[in-house]
């Protein structure tokens, strides 16, 4: 009984800390990913960091029940326990294996999805960048454009139609933060050697990487579900012992 006292402790420090690193994902993503969400105008992204969040807290919550149910060997609130892991054990495997399908193969929805998405981003940049009272979107342009080393929403040619390239006072064809080496007034010239043109467009790259933070998701989900089966597993041997010791 001592043993799976110890376990089950052992068991809620590895679940707080795995709700910890979930709660921090969620976190991150808001605060140093924020910028990119807000160029998508899509609410979906914001979401599903809060929703991560939320997932980390209710896991903490849960580690907390259990801690209390395992030091004061209360059956009932061992049961209790016992299926807020089934809950989340279950939302898990789930989200996994639809991040999983997410990733291998988009449904019909998708593909209108991306569509919208890269118009919403290309419409951001051309009608945004640089206007009065749009300076998040500015900044936030800047830095998707240099940390993923790319040029306008599909192509560098977007910004042919941009309010800003189009002002008679600008000299610049492309945002300085195009350039492989940003200066100022760098943006004057659009060939390759001294922008990301051949690169490809900003959309692409973004995708990717959220395509690719999905995988690590769905990876992580499924992996705390079988630390979490292991958890009832050992709620279930305790109970069990609880209830001889009442005999």
């Amino acid at each position: 009984m001592i043993c799976l006292k110890y376990l089950l402790l052992t068991f809620n420090l590895l679940f707080w800390l795995a709700g910890g690193v979930v709660m921090a994902v969620g976190v991150w993503t808001l605060v140093e990913k924020s910028d990119y969400i807000s160029l998508l105008n899509s609410t979906f992204y914001s979401a599903s960091a809060y929703i991560l969040i939320a997932a980390g807290a209710i896991v903490v919550f849960t580690g907390i029940v259990g801690c209390c149910a395992t030091l004061k060997e209360m059956r009932s609130l061992l049961i209790v326990y016992f299926f807020l892991l089934l809950c989340i054990f279950l939302l898990e495997i789930v989200a996994g294996v639809l991040a999983y399908i997410q990733y291998q193969e988009c449904f019909p929805l998708c593909q209108q999805l991306d569509k919208e998405l890269q118009h919403n981003l290309k419409e951001t940049m051309v009608q945004k960048y640089q206007q009065s009272g749009e300076e998040s979107i500015t900044s936030a342009v800047d830095k998707l454009q240099q940390e993923f080393k790319c040029c306008g929403s599909n192509s560098s040619s977007d910004w042919s139609d941009s309010v800003w390239i189009l002002t008679p006072s600008n000299e610049r064809l492309v945002p300085d933060s195009c350039c492989k080496t940003p200066s100022n007034l760098c943006g004057r010239r659009d060939h390759p050697s001294n922008i990301y043109k051949v690169e490809g467009g900003c959309i692409t790259k973004l995708e990717t990487f959220i395509l690719s933070q999905l995988q690590i998701l769905g990876a992580v989900a499924i992996g705390i579900a079988f630390l979490q089966l292991i958890g009832m597993i050992l709620v279930c041997c305790l109970y069990r012992g609880l209830k001889e010791e009442s005999y």
